[in-house]
C-alpha cells in the first residue's frame, strides 16, 4: 500500500507540483478514506519526505559506477527523465516543508559523496573556507576530506544544478542556446 501511495503521490507531482500533493487525492483513487492512509504516512510533509528520500536514492543510483564525465551525464539524463522529482530534490516544495530535516540532508550526502569520490583537489580554499568545509564533511559523515576536494565537488555541483536547473525550465530555449554545448563545455572544463 505504501508504494502504490508513492506512485499516486508522484504522479500528483508530476501534475501540479508539490503543492497539487493530497492524501485525500490519493486516497479516494485507492478506494479508501483519507484517514486510511494516515496508517502510512502521518501527513503529507511524512509522504514528501518519503518520496524526496526514495528521488535522493534513485539519483545516486543513477549516477554511479562511472568516471567524472559519465556522472555529469547521467546526472543530467535522470533530471531530465524525472523533472517533477529533480524539483521536488532542489527547491522547497511547500511553505514551512523542514527541508532540512536529518533524513533528507542524509539522503542528499549519499550523491554528494559520489563526487567527493571523484573529483580531484582544484585550488586550496583560504583557511576560513576550508575550516567549514572541513566542519561539513565530519557532519555529513565524509570524514577527513581535503577541503581542496570538498570545495571542487561542491563548486561542480552548483555548476551542474544551474544548467540542469535552467534547462529543465527552458531558459536556454529563450536564449537561443542547446545544452548540449553548455554540458560539454563543463566536461571540457573539469580534469
Amino acid at each position: 500500500m505504501r508504494e502504490e501511495v508513492k506512485d499516486l503521490a508522484l504522479a500528483q507531482l508530476a501534475e501540479g507540483g508539490p503543492q497539487a500533493l493530497s492524501i485525500n487525492a490519493v486516497a479516494k483513487s485507492l478506494g479508501v478514506s483519507g484517514p486510511a492512509l494516515y496508517r502510512y504516512f502521518s501527513s503529507r510533509d511524512a509522504l514528501l519526505t518519503e518520496l524526496i528520500i526514495d528521488a535522493y536514492r534513485d539519483l545516486t543510483k543513477a549516477i554511479q559506477p562511472g568516471d567524472l564525465p559519465d556522472v555529469i551525464r547521467k546526472y543530467r539524463r535522470w533530471a531530465l527523465a524525472q523533472p517533477h522529482r529533480y524539483r521536488l530534490l532542489f527547491s522547497a516544495p511547500l511553505p514551512g516543508y523542514d527541508a532540512h530535516d536529518e533524513r533528507l540532508v542524509a539522503a542528499a550526502q549519499l550523491a554528494m559523496d559520489v563526487l567527493l569520490g571523484l573529483v580531484p583537489a582544484g585550488p586550496a580554499p583560504d583557511p576560513e573556507l576550508a575550516d567549514q568545509l572541513t566542519t561539513w564533511a565530519k557532519s555529513r559523515g565524509a570524514g577527513a576530506v581535503d577541503p581542496a576536494v570538498s570545495l571542487r565537488a561542491i563548486t561542480l555541483w552548483s555548476r551542474l544544478h544551474g544548467l540542469v536547473s535552467l534547462e529543465i525550465e527552458g531558459n536556454f530555449a529563450s536564449m537561443g542556446l542547446t545544452a548540449d554545448g553548455l554540458y560539454e563545455q563543463l566536461l571540457r572544463d573539469e580534469p
